[in-house]
């Protein structure tokens, strides 16, 4: 991190955002109070409506847009947006090498006044590669983000008591739900990708999102991978962004995908054994919960037991 504001670019990936994306860009340059705004990237991919000609009318911004070309999914919009930082740029100084960090947002994140300031200044901890917000809710309540290292016992009490509650009992689950533990800063495994300030000494290092995930779990990988290298992420509740999120709690196809990049993901990571029994458990959970009604549920069932090539490309 040099000396002085801090230099931050910033990548939003888009998809059909031109809901969400006015309030998102609106709060770019409150939210970087304090450090130094260096550029603006939205990466789209393939957007039908007015995501881009929204982000084109954005002059109050250093901004550029790329365009993917088509719905290539997330990761692959992050190594777009960062990869036009690595071009030369006017000025050149604005490239990915004079840069301290790249925040990643979601369109659907507003971030609150001077809440990348305190993110910048945990990335000047020895070893700290990723900072994350405290997330909240459009009306204010507090949006679990903190997860914990993905393991058999804790899927199996996530199956048999819900995460809700598992993550509230010691460390028991994967998902953080106890509030008192958003009120303190410190370490963890891995947040949701919604908003991740991310070290450039951390990218150049580890290299790029990996772009078989599509939709869910790469930030996961993400930070994993780094942490395997050394890296921490450090979640920073004194910066706040609002997330509307939700979609993969309400819409069958994302939450299949979501649970299918999970196993996905554990199985890589852990080998086949290992692999197989927490793709048991999650099994298990989830038919548990769809013979209860939910439709969600069901679709990850489904998902799990007979894959489809459906689920590794995203449907409009």
């Amino acid at each position: 991190m040099t000396s002085g504001a801090p230099r931050i670019a910033v990548v939003v990936v888009t998809y059909n955002s031109a809901e969400v994306l006015p309030g998102c860009l609106r709060s770019l340059a409150e939210g970087a109070r304090g450090t130094n705004l260096a550029r603006v990237v939205v990466a789209d991919n393939a957007s039908r409506d007015d995501s881009l000609r929204i982000a084109g009318e954005a002059t109050d911004l250093p901004i550029r847009t790329v365009q993917l070309g088509r719905n290539a999914g997330y990761a692959a919009a992050v190594n777009a947006g960062v990869a036009e930082l690595a071009e030369p740029a006017e000025p050149a100084e604005l490239d990915l090498a004079a840069l301290d960090a790249v925040l990643v947002v979601n369109p659907d994140c507003r971030l609150r006044p001077g809440s990348l300031a305190p993110l910048a200044e945990a990335l000047r901890r020895p070893g700290c590669g990723i900072a994350v917000p405290r997330l909240v809710n459009p009306d204010g309540s507090l949006q679990p983000s903190l997860r914990r290292t993905p393991t058999v016992r804790r899927a199996l009490a996530e199956a048999v008591i819900g995460g809700g509650l598992a993550g509230r009992i010691g460390t028991l689950g994967e998902l953080v739900t106890d509030p008192a533990e958003y009120e303190r800063a410190g370490p963890a495994a891995w947040a949701t990708g919604a908003a991740m300030l991310v070290s450039t000494d951390l990218i150049r290092e580890i290299g790029p999102w990996d772009e078989s995930f599509l939709l869910y779990s790469e930030e996961t990988e993400f930070a994993l991978r780094a942490a395997d290298r050394g890296w921490t992420l450090w979640y920073e509740p004194s910066s706040v962004f609002e997330h509307i999120g939700g979609d993969s709690g309400v819409n069958p196809t994302l939450a299949a995908l979501l649970t299918v990049n999970r196993v996905r993901l554990f199985r890589r990571r852990r080998g086949p054994a290992a692999g197989s029994l927490f793709f048991t458990v999650v099994v298990l959970g989830e038919a548990v919960r769809a013979l209860a009604g939910r439709r969600t549920a069901r679709a990850s069932v489904m998902a799990l037991l007979l894959p489809s090539r459906r689920l590794r490309k995203l449907a409009d």
